[in-house]
């Protein structure tokens, strides 16, 4: 039988599908891009647009496979699990038992009974999943941590992916091993809040880091996301010394305004964050810093959304992910008095975009007429593209060998990033 797996949102969800796609393949099905026996869509329900997202989806798998099996699974249908009735779902579960994809499947052949089941419980254990090699990545993500106890009031995640648990430090260590062993050189370490991995035990993300920098062929270890307050000393103290650590860091900021930010239940200021900034920069002068942040908050202001926009030019981001908010049921921003209109927080999305657009070109141009070390990862019309340490887009007019550093001159910006010559 053939399947075929869509997958929404995050780099967990990218993660839990590759543990999906490599049990079916260990169990004999077939992977295929066309119609397919088994459709599976793993749902993001981050915003209301991910949510209208993941059902257009559903629908169309249930339309163009029409006697296929279905299967949706995901935060969506975890946050709308009563809600779905209507899209004739086979097998319908939320964050959990995706590692049991295989033995779903085979029940519903043989009894061809719908199933539903979610855990709707907050003190769950760490579904534990190892991939022992990614099919469409150089790099591999490897899922670390689940859950989150943060609830900033604009955030339903931790209503649906539960209470904040980790991967086990040893498996963790056996499962990198692993995808070194099968080719991958850089590792990313990904969560729902990747940061607060190993509260509870005896470790923390540091340990870990430190830990799988001993596997040899490991050329990179690259942080998905990391919050302010989690940068610590003894973070700090391995960011100097270890080199394996990229020269990239993606630290959600959120907002701009002091106001704003404590109306979002951040546990930090402008000042705090920006003395992180400092104390990053002070250890590594050209490491690339990226962030999040939510225009279009419940009332905020024109003046707050300049001081945001404002704050992102001082901290000279590579880049700013720019979404406007999003009102999601059961969150406490939901309460808060004066929501936007839709056409402001479009507007204000599009000016901070701008202003990425402006510090994304600004952080690029200092490369040009250096050499940079990159890792190719795919060949596009007859030009080589891969990514630097800091995630710098580079591209080489020449064919080279893919999972390959190489390291390369920047001559000028091209496309979404640079083009260089290797460097002889």
């Amino acid at each position: 039988m053939t399947f075929k797996i869509i997958t929404l949102g995050c780099k967990v969800n990218t993660y839990e599908s590759e543990i999906m796609q490599e049990k079916l393949l260990a169990a004999g099905y077939q992977e295929t891009t066309g119609q397919a026996d088994i459709v599976i869509i793993n749902t993001c329900s981050v915003t209301n647009m991910a949510d209208a997202k993941s059902r257009k989806l559903i629908r169309g798998a249930k339309r163009d496979n029409p006697n296929g099996i279905l299967v949706a699974c995901g935060c969506m249908t975890q946050n709308h699990q009563n809600d779905l009735d209507d899209l004739d779902i086979d097998i319908l579960i939320g964050t959990k038992d995706k590692s049991k994809i295989v033995e779903l499947i085979e029940n519903f052949r043989k009894t061809k009974d719908k199933y539903k089941d979610f855990d709707n419980g907050k003190a769950r254990t760490f579904e534990d999943m190892q991939v022992k090699k990614f099919t469409t990545h150089t790099r591999a993500f490897l899922k670390i941590q689940d859950g989150c106890n943060n609830y900033c009031s604009y955030c339903i995640i931790p209503y649906l992916r539960g209470n904040l648990r980790s991967k086990d430090i040893d498996v963790a260590y056996k499962e990198v091993q692993d995808l070194v062993n099968n080719g991958h050189k850089e590792i990313v370490l990904t969560g729902i809040h990747t940061g607060s991995y190993g509260i509870g035990t005896n470790y923390d993300l540091a340990d870990l880091i430190q830990k799988i920098s001993t596997i040899e062929g490991l050329v990179r270890i690259r942080i998905s996301s990391i919050e302010v307050t989690e940068l610590n000393d003894k973070f700090m103290a391995l960011l100097k010394t270890n080199d394996k650590i990229c020269n990239h860091m993606h630290i959600p900021l959120q907002a701009g305004s002091d106001r704003i930010l404590k109306l979002m239940n951040r546990k930090y200021d402008k000042a705090y964050f920006k003395e992180k900034v400092a104390c990053i920069r002070s250890i590594r002068p050209d490491i690339s810093i990226s962030t999040d942040v939510i225009v279009g908050f419940p009332s905020e202001t024109a003046d707050e959304f300049k001081e945001t926009c404002d704050f992102c030019q001082e901290m000279a981001f590579s880049k700013v992910h720019v979404f406007p908010y999003s009102r999601r049921e059961g969150t406490k921003a939901c309460e808060i008095e004066g929501h936007l209109d839709n056409g402001i927080k479009k507007e204000r999305a599009r000016q901070l975009i701008e202003v990425s657009n402006e510090l994304e070109r600004d952080y690029n141009q200092k490369f040009i007429n250096r050499v940079v070390n990159v890792l190719i990862e795919e060949i596009i019309d007859g030009k080589s593209v891969g990514h630097t340490s800091n995630y710098l887009k580079v591209y080489v007019d020449e064919v080279l060998k893919t999972n390959e550093s190489y390291d390369v001159l920047i001559k000028e910006e091209y496309l979404d990033g640079l083009k260089g010559v290797i460097n002889k």
